[in-house]
């Protein structure tokens, strides 16, 4: 079993070694494409990841060592492109073919995204609607008869969240993947067993994908594939991702395998047919990286002009927490450390919160020959991706591996949020009334609620009091955004500092609702 733990191992290794950076395999330049995605450069932050390259190539080979992945390409994605590539073994054994960031992998579940996108994609151009029903597309489910009399309608946000009422349908789904048009059709007129009602809870479930892409094809007058590939494969650049294995270069295939009586065994490719919507995409590390960039590109929200194949806001909206999963009280992290961990799905993808707030986005992959797992980190612009090629290759624990020593490692932050005009001016008037508070009444500056919530005789004492503390103030910080209409910023005095945390109201112009001031040591 592989042990987390040994990340401490590795980066006492790596700190007591010279670091050899000509070792670190580095990204090839992208082909160019009509997106291309903005560049949140840091070059401080960059530099400091990249320090820990050793340490992440040697946890990842190990990884693949310890659970006898005859290949795996892994890499790494920060300020919204692709920073570092590894592999390690090979795509076809009998060839001895070495795995490259070229190399072609089939992604499994990793695809259900890309049809959660296509589905907003398709709705933010008016042609359907999230709560239209999926009889409405296909036909023949207006005949199939639900688990109870009082059950609603099958949605389309109930594909896209699980949440149709199909009974978990893993390993079953995966030798769906081939079927043609006419076998789901005849499938779905026999009946659909039930395993709740609609719209309730969360059950994973293929064949609510395979359904999301036949309403792609129907709406689009295309087929899924082509449309996913024209609408967003292409326009991101990834020109090398397809869906039939049949139509990749033989020197580019990684083939799958099965461990099995102490031997690799390969296993029969899957043709791609209707429940690829649910698992069939093949592709690289070099181009699903492009992918995983334009999902980090989408953040913070801003006016810049929409230059991808989608709205930043769909692509925000899919990794929102639209249907809960689960919750695990103790999650460990690779230090050792606990935290509780709220599991949501969004639209083809799986939401991760833990204790301390961090948000994870991505999802793993499963299919006979392959494993395979992607994980964002929003609000810090990192995220990483592994593919195997051993049947069902479990990838989570080992990302999660990676994403905290980088984290942990590279002494990451979330980024920036920008500070909006109006709290920028409300923190400078602020200012200029402390600590004496004079004419603040007269400033229109606080909302209704701000003086009797709490007396000025009382804040002026308050903040008088924290002034003596602090002595004569020597510099004022930058104001760090939590949103929009809330932030904090201190005023450091020569003894100690005030931290001052303040939130505006919803009106317009946005006033001083709330306002606590506390002191910290220097």
């Amino acid at each position: 079993m592989y042990i987390i733990s040994r990340i401490k191992k590795y980066l006492l290794i790596f700190l007591l070694l010279p670091v050899v950076m000509a070792a670190a395999q580095q990204a090839p330049a992208p082909d160019v494409s009509t997106y291309q995605p903005p560049v949140f450069k840091d070059d401080a932050r960059v530099g400091k990841i990249k320090t820990l390259l050793p340490v992440i190539e040697k946890m990842y080979k190990d990884y693949a060592e310890e659970k006898k992945f005859p290949g795996m390409a892994f890499g790494i994605v920060a300020d919204d492109r692709l920073i570092y590539t590894g592999n390690a073994g090979y795509t076809n054994l009998a060839k001895k073919i070495p795995v490259s960031s070229a190399s072609l992998f089939r992604i499994a579940s990793m695809s259900k995204s890309l049809t959660g996108m296509a589905i907003l994609k398709l709705r933010d151009e008016g042609k359907l609607k999230l709560d239209d029903e999926a009889s409405r597309y296909i036909p023949v489910l207006k005949d199939v008869r639900l688990l109870t009399a009082d059950a609603p309608s099958i949605t389309i946000r109930d594909l896209l969240t699980h949440s149709a009422g199909f009974p978990e349908d893993n390993p079953w789904g995966d030798r769906q993947l081939g079927i043609t048009h006419d076998v789901f059709m005849a499938m779905l007129q026999k009946g659909i067993s039930f395993s709740n009602v609609p719209g309730i809870t969360y059950e994973y479930s293929n064949m609510g994908f395979a359904m999301l892409g036949e309403i792609i094809t129907v709406v689009s007058g295309t087929s899924y594939q082509q449309y996913i590939t024209s609408a967003i494969l292409k326009p991101l650049g990834m020109t090398h991702t397809i869906w039939e294995y049949s139509k990749a270069p033989p020197g580019l295939l990684a083939h799958g395998y099965r461990w099995l009586n102490g031997n690799w065994q390969e296993e029969k490719l899957l043709h791609d047919g209707v429940y690829g919507a649910m698992g069939g995409l093949i592709t690289s590390v070099e181009d699903f990286s492009r992918y995983m960039a334009f999902h980090l590109a989408a953040w913070p929200p801003r006016n810049d002009k929409e230059t991808g194949p989608v709205k930043r806001s769909a692509v925000r909206e899919m990794q929102q927490a639209w249907r809960f999963s689960s919750i695990v009280n103790t999650f460990t992290y690779p230090g050792g450390r606990t935290s509780a961990m709220v599991n949501s799905y969004g639209y083809g993808l799986r939401i991760s919160k833990d204790g301390e707030g961090r948000v994870y986005a991505g999802h793993s992959g499963g299919l006979p020959g392959f494993g395979s797992q992607w994980m964002i980190m929003p609000e810090y612009g990192i995220g990483v991706v592994v593919f195997g090629n051993l049947t069902y290759a479990g990838m989570s624990a080992i990302n999660w591996a990676v994403l905290d020593t980088l984290i942990a490692g590279a002494e990451l932050a979330p980024r920036q949020l920008p500070v909006s005009p109006v709290l920028q001016q409300r923190k400078e008037e602020l200012v200029k009334l402390l600590p004496d508070w004079n004419g603040a009444e007269e400033s229109n500056i606080f909302a209704v609620n701000f003086f009797p919530d709490r007396s000025l005789a009382i804040r002026k004492k308050q903040s008088q009091d924290l002034f003596r503390k602090a002595g004569k103030v020597v510099r004022i910080t930058e104001l760090v955004p939590e949103n929009q209409l809330r932030g904090s910023f201190i005023l450091q005095g020569e003894k100690t500092g005030i931290e001052i945390y303040f939130t505006l109201t919803p009106e317009n112009p946005a006033l001083i609702q709330q306002l606590d001031m506390e002191e910290v040591k220097r």
